[in-house]
């Protein structure tokens, strides 16, 4: 999945840059704003657009109306503007979300996928790690000829995973994430998950798919 960022701070282009390139997106930045910016975003390839809106001598709203005209391209506003109005004009300008700065990691990327879901949902029956298969319509794991069905935990855990591949994840993390008021996992119950989810992937051919790493966490690949 391809992300152009068009953000004249250097500082949050390469955090921007990094963050998402550690959630395996393949990013292309903007980095000189003497040129035309409509021709440099036109000719670019890419699948979403972070776009900032005080950029040198340019307003990104324009430049999103621009863009729009030529390209349905889903494009997210990142930046410093705050209030009712930046984001009335960033819906109006053809804008499909808005994010202001200091943005929460977590809430961006958040956007960045239901953006990118809503322009293609098609593409987002499968995540694919390797040559292991995550099917988030029915909840089964697939490799090879092989596939089994996850249970709810089961397909949380692993979903968690395959969005945070290589990562280190620790278990502290995990519970964060997989806690809600109707489903509370504390530390064994995760363990009793995990362990359940390991035999399960053997069953289909996946050995070490999930590794422990001695006093820190988890990692899948």
């Amino acid at each position: 999945m391809k992300i152009l960022i068009v953000e004249d701070d250097i500082k949050i282009r390469q955090e921007l840059k990094t963050l998402l390139e550690h959630h395996q997106y393949e990013i292309t930045l903007i980095e000189d704003f003497t040129k035309d910016i409509i021709e440099e975003i036109n000719k670019t390839e890419k699948d979403l657009i972070l776009l900032d809106i005080n950029l040198p001598n340019q307003n990104g709203f324009d430049i999103c109306k621009k863009v729009k005209e030529k390209e349905s391209v889903p494009i997210i506003f990142v930046t410093s503007c705050t209030g009712e109005e930046s984001e009335l004009k960033s819906i109006i300008s053809g804008g499909d979300d808005f994010i202001t700065k200091p943005y929460n990691k977590d809430i961006l990327l958040e956007k960045i996928k239901r953006t990118i879901k809503k322009q293609d949902p098609v593409q987002y029956k499968e995540i694919k790690l390797d040559n292991v298969t995550l099917d988030l319509h029915l909840s089964l794991v697939k490799y090879q000829d092989n596939e089994v069905e996850l249970t709810r935990n089961e397909f949380r855990i692993l979903y968690y995973f395959f969005i945070n591949p290589k990562k280190i994840i620790t278990k502290e993390e995990l519970l964060d994430y997989l806690w809600n008021e109707k489903y509370y996992l504390d530390d064994n119950i995760l363990t009793v998950n995990i362990n359940r989810l390991r035999k399960k992937l053997e069953e289909i051919g996946l050995q070490d798919f999930i590794t422990t790493i001695r006093k820190k966490g988890y990692k899948i690949g």
